[in-house]
């Protein structure tokens, strides 16, 4: 089943693709011609960057081989829905495509993604990653659709001089989230003009929003989106709704950003290239690739950073053991299933992902590394001072039932969190429309449980 966030396809974002498209149908009537499809949008430039070296790297390395960039200038629901668009026609599809990990179900089932295991047995390199980067590209038919190029976790970011002025002990450790209400409301009594807290919420936001936000939130509960064992979908239990809860009462005290401001889809962007430089933002429920934005490389150069900023773990609810949480996630690079060529096609993904680029990768986008030399690479280690500390929030991170219908779930948790953060429903209202319309979307009752 496609998903809702893809489905719903403005006109306007049809006819860009369709004009991107003519580029993508012209080189694909040339099976030297290999097009790479991928994300290019506010902070997050690295990857553009490396691309363009590595098309010249791979032309030099393989003779009578055009690397055709196609950039898609889009947020993270837009970039889904231009991608998914230009796979509908052969004509358009890329060759290799840049694919979010939780939605390869969901392309494979849709026809988008070819399988690479008959390349990967003959990639002496593939033996380099961990079996975590490698389980991130397997799909539920056993086969792999994609190479990763690095994960992620998430913590709390916190501003040291905003911290101080509100009276609050730096460094900070949290221990459960009325540890965290407690900080953001004496930041919002004693340190006016700056917004206390940011955690990603409603359909602006996107996938960032049911990851960096809601789902921060549930996994730090005793609850979870998915039962394995009963192969269900959870609908309704107490950790959503107190999950639900969080984000109401931080709009409701206005805590939060105002709603119009979370609900755009820049305001990622804005967090991390204007608010936290500025001194404007207390607290931001993020992920570990921020700093890259104010490394020398990125968007938004900040020296001072590490000197500015703190970062501590997420707590449970209440302190629950382990104590904090963390989500991972990632990316991928794909060969798609139109693709002419789809064994020069995985050569491009083999070369932006060897050793070097990926360390290179890896450095410029603060990646945690998934490949074990990358991992162990001196250059690697002193990259970032934030690095030890979110790589060794893996020991406790969770990952995403990246099943199918989890865009559909995703979709339905985004408009939940949208609808408590404006008012328009309250929490068992907003709770009962998920489980309703979370229902329909998977498959029916016999799909989805209840949780205690």
């Amino acid at each position: 089943m496609r998903p809702k966030l893809v489905l719903a396809a403005l006109s306007a974002l049809a006819l860009t693709v369709a004009a991107a498209g003519c580029g993508g149908s012209d080189s694909g009537a040339d099976d030297k011609t290999i097009t790479i499809a991928y994300q290019k949008f506010g902070s997050f430039i690295q990857l553009d960057k490396q691309l363009q070296d590595v098309k010249k790297e791979y032309e030099a390395a393989h003779a009578g081989y055009t690397v055709k960039l196609l950039p898609i200038e889009a947020s993270e629901n837009d970039y889904y829905t231009k991608l998914s668009l230009m796979n509908r026609s052969p004509k358009t599809a890329p060759d290799v495509m840049y694919e979010d990990t939780f939605l390869i179900n969901t392309d494979i089932q849709a026809g988008f993604l070819a399988p690479i295991d008959e390349y990967l047995s003959g990639w002496k390199d593939w033996s380099q990653f961990t079996d975590a980067a490698k389980a991130a590209g397997k799909a539920q038919d056993g086969k792999t659709y994609g190479v990763p190029m690095g994960t992620d976790t998430r913590a709390l970011w916190y501003d040291k001089g905003i911290f101080q002025k509100a009276g609050l002990t730096v460094p900070w450790e949290p221990k459960s989230w009325n540890d965290v209400l407690t900080a953001a409301r004496a930041i919002k009594q004693k340190v006016p003009g700056v917004t206390p807290l940011n955690v990603y919420s409603g359909k602006g936001a996107g996938e960032g929003a049911t990851m960096q936000g809601f789902e921060m939130l549930l996994y730090g509960t005793k609850h979870t989106l998915y039962d394995d064992a009963q192969k269900k979908w959870i609908v309704q239990s107490p950790g959503f709704n107190d999950s639900l809860n969080f984000i109401k009462t931080i709009f409701d005290e206005k805590l939060a950003p105002a709603p119009q401001d979370a609900l755009d889809p820049n305001w990622g962007t804005k967090v991390n290239t204007e608010l936290f430089p500025t001194g404007k933002l207390g607290i931001s429920l993020d992920g570990s690739w921020v700093s890259s934005t104010w490394l020398e490389s990125g968007s938004k150069p900040w020296p001072e950073w590490n000197d500015k900023l703190g970062y501590t773990a997420m707590p449970t609810q209440n302190g629950e053991a382990p104590g904090k949480i963390s989500m991972s996630g990632g990316w991928l690079l794909s060969v798609g299933a139109n693709a002419k060529d789809k064994k020069a096609s995985f050569d491009f993904v083999a070369t932006m992902l060897n050793k070097e680029n990926t360390k290179k990768y890896d450095i410029a986008a603060g990646q945690i590394a998934e490949r074990k030399d990358v991992a162990a690479d001196p250059e690697y280690l002193k990259s970032n001072p934030s690095l030890k500390f979110f790589t060794d929030l893996v020991e406790v991170t969770k990952f995403r039932p990246a099943y199918p219908d989890y865009p559909n779930v995703s979709n339905g948790i985004q408009v939940a969190m949208e609808s408590v953060m404006t008012g328009q429903q309250s929490v068992d209202q907003a709770a009962k429309t998920f489980a309703e319309s979370t229902t329909a979307a998977v498959g029916g009752p016999d799909k989805v449980t209840t949780a205690q």
